[in-house]
């Protein structure tokens, strides 16, 4: 782990961005916001909200939020599509996947999806650069080795984001991909994926 981690000046910095970061981006996209809310209520039946069960740093478990991208009932129909699973491990990925409504995929293009996150890292359960939090079945799963990810507060966009989610399909790798950000963190490397985030977003690689 980075000594980085130890610094409690640094760590400060870190929340401060996170904080002042989080609610400049919640106001400033509240149109945004408003239109999406709007487009996903109109495109299919149920919430406009996915309650997302997931776990953070050091396994505590939070709710986080994200426009429902899937039908309402997504969660039912995951047994049916276990065999297309493109991810080894206890993570479920898969390519056109049949629960993403229309909407639902032009959002994970942009990313727009995952805008409610920003709740989550105002309140500081999540961090605007971190490793993803796994849901909390997903977490029951893991092993030891895997279980390090959550060594620290968890985020919004990470390595494995702006670089492996649409190439990495052993999950052990995308935690390898953690650990090296957990080991070799500073706030350098928190704006340099930040930047790289933007370009990933605005180039539409989400799936």
């Amino acid at each position: 782990m980075s000594t980085a981690w130890g610094s409690p000046l640094r760590l400060a910095v870190k929340r401060s961005i996170d904080a002042f970061g989080s609610a400049f981006l919640l106001l400033l996209l509240s149109p945004v916001f408003l239109m999406l809310a709007i487009a996903v209520r109109i495109s299919s039946s149920g919430p406009i909200f996915y309650r997302w069960k997931v776990v953070g740093q050091f396994g505590r478990p939070f709710v986080g939020y994200k426009f429902r991208s899937m039908v309402a009932n997504a969660e039912a129909l995951r047994s049916q599509l276990t065999d297309r699973n493109e991810m080894r491990g206890p993570v479920f990925k898969m390519s056109n996947d049949p629960r993403v409504t229309r909407i639902g995929a032009w959002m994970r293009r942009y990313s727009l999806d995952e805008l409610p996150q920003l709740y989550s890292v105002l309140k500081g359960d999540m961090s605007l650069v971190g490793p993803r939090p796994p849901l909390v079945t997903e977490y029951a799963e893991f092993t030891e080795f895997q279980r390090q990810k959550l060594a620290v507060k968890p985020g919004i966009t990470c390595l494995w984001q702006v670089g492996g989610r649409n190439h990495v399909s052993d999950f052990d790798e995308w935690v390898r991909l953690d650990l090296e950000y957990i080991r070799n963190w500073s706030l350098y490397l928190d704006f340099k994926i930040l930047l790289r985030t933007v370009k990933e977003v605005f180039g539409a690689s989400g799936k």
